[in-house]
Order: C-alpha cells, then sequence, then structure tokens
C-alpha cells in the first residue's frame, strides 16, 4: 500500500471525522468564552495557544485531503473542499495587526462552519437543503402574493385603526408578518373587531392560509427530498452490494474451474 493509499484511509476514516468534529465544537466554545472579558484576561495566553492550534490543525487536515487526490486539481472540484480552502485560507492571512483586526475575529467564527464539512451526515443534510432550493422558492412567491392580497385588504379596512398597525401597505405587511408569528396577534384581531365585528374571517383565514397551508408545504417539500436522499443511498448500497455479488460469483466460477481441472487431472 502507498503512502497515497494510507493518507486517503486517513481522510475516509470515522475517526478522523470525529476529532475534526470535536476540535471545532471546543474551539467553538473557546470563542464563546472569549466574549466574557474576565475570562479573556485571566486565560489569554491558552486561548491564543488555542487558537494557534487550531489553525495548524486546520492546515493539517486540509493538506491531508489536498495530497490524498491523485491529481491535485481534482480537490477543487469539489465545492465542499472549496470552502474548506476559503475558509482556511482567509483565517491565515495576517490581519491581526493590522487596521482589520475587528474583521479578522470575526473571521475566526467562521471555522466553526467547517463542522458542516466535517460531518458526512451535515454534509447531506446541506445538499437536500440546496435541492430544495427551487421548491422553497416557488412556496415563497405563492406566500408573498397571499401576504400582498392580505395586506392590500387590511390598509383598505383598518386604516384608520388607531395603533396605525395598517396605516400603509408596507406596515401592513409587517402587521401580518407578526400575526403569522402568532406574537400578540388576538389584540391586532380584536382592535379590528371592534370597528368590523366580522374582521376574525380576515385573520383566521389568513392564519389558515399562511401559517398552517404554507407551513406544513415547507415540511412536505424538507421529508420529499429527504426520501429521495435516503432512496439514493440505499441505491448505492444495494449497487455495491450487487458488485460484491457479482465478485463472489465469479471467484465462485473459478474455484469451480480449478475443481474441474484437478479432477480431470486425476482421472489422466
Amino acid at each position: 500500500m502507498t503512502i497515497i493509499n494510507h493518507i486517503q484511509k486517513i481522510r475516509d476514516s470515522r475517526w478522523f471525522s470525529n476529532l475534526t468534529t470535536l476540535i471545532i465544537i471546543i474551539y467553538a466554545s473557546i470563542l464563546g468564552f472569549k466574549t466574557i472579558g474576565e475570562v479573556e484576561t485571566t486565560y489569554s495566553i491558552f486561548l491564543l495557544f488555542a487558537d494557534y492550534f487550531v489553525t495548524i490543525y486546520f492546515v493539517f487536515e486540509l493538506a491531508i485531503k489536498m495530497i490524498s487526490e491523485k491529481k491535485f486539481f481534482n480537490f477543487f472540484k469539489s465545492y465542499w473542499n472549496i470552502f474548506d480552502f476559503i475558509i482556511v485560507f482567509v483565517t491565515l492571512l495576517p490581519l491581526e495587526s493590522s487596521g482589520y483586526a475587528a474583521i479578522a475575529r470575526l473571521l475566526r467564527v467562521f471555522r466553526i462552519l467547517r463542522l458542516f464539512t466535517s460531518r458526512p451526515e451535515l454534509k447531506k443534510i446541506i445538499d437536500m437543503l440546496i435541492k430544495a432550493i427551487p421548491s422553497i422558492i416557488d412556496i415563497v412567491i405563492l406566500m408573498f402574493i397571499i401576504f400582498y392580497i392580505y395586506a392590500i385588504i387590511g390598509s383598505f379596512f383598518f386604516v384608520d385603526l388607531p395603533s396605525g398597525l395598517w396605516k400603509d401597505f408596507l406596515i401592513s405587511m409587517l402587521t401580518l408578518f407578526r400575526v403569522l408569528t402568532f406574537e400578540d396577534w388576538t389584540d391586532v384581531m380584536y382592535e379590528a373587531m371592534e370597528v368590523y365585528p366580522l374582521s376574525w374571517i380576515y385573520f383566521i383565514s389568513f392564519i389558515i392560509i399562511a401559517a398552517f397551508v404554507f407551513f406544513n408545504l415547507f415540511v412536505a417539500v424538507i421529508i420529499g427530498e429527504m426520501q429521495k436522499l435516503q432512496e439514493a443511498d440505499m441505491k448505492e448500497e444495494i449497487h455495491a452490494d450487487s458488485l460484491k455479488l457479482d465478485l463472489l460469483l465469479e471467484e465462485i466460477q473459478s474455484l469451480k474451474k480449478d475443481i474441474k481441472e484437478l479432477k480431470e487431472d486425476k482421472l489422466r
């Protein structure tokens, strides 16, 4: 086994993925502690050492991924690898001693995003959400149309209410968003009912359409993509099993042939 094969084995191993995940989680905790002034002052040397350690480890991990590729440029064919490379490269820029020290600290926060690439399961979930974006956009457009219609109706009927929640189209949209999040939406409805007793129909119908129907559509889209992901994984497993079975059958055929040849030799 060549050195490249050993490196590929390390890259694909579960323990290496778990180690990277653990280091990112610890680093995220350290970043949280650094926001506490007293902790940062007391343990400044430890925090600095941890920051350097994480930086070195990320460079080491990235080097392993690059070296394990048969061709160097194959590394950049995966957008996840490009994502890793950009985060590591940007955090290596010497910005601490410049006027961009605040930006450098902010960029360190993005190291936590590497948790997505260190866990294959998280990669699959993100890929699934990306594939669901076209369907989600269609739902959002349809939802905006409903918001638009209800905002026009609301600003037409409730414009004179003392709260001023419906005085124009844009504020009506914000009010409807408040109703959608169920943030004191009954107060908004009861105020309207003092002037228009049947206005409850407006609010209840909006909640049923926007909150219940559309939220369930979002859930349905995500569940559908998850099912596709599971089906793809099952197909890969079946394909891998069929390849193993084909190899096993070939070996059996070869053994039968060898046994037959041995029998013929004995008969001679």
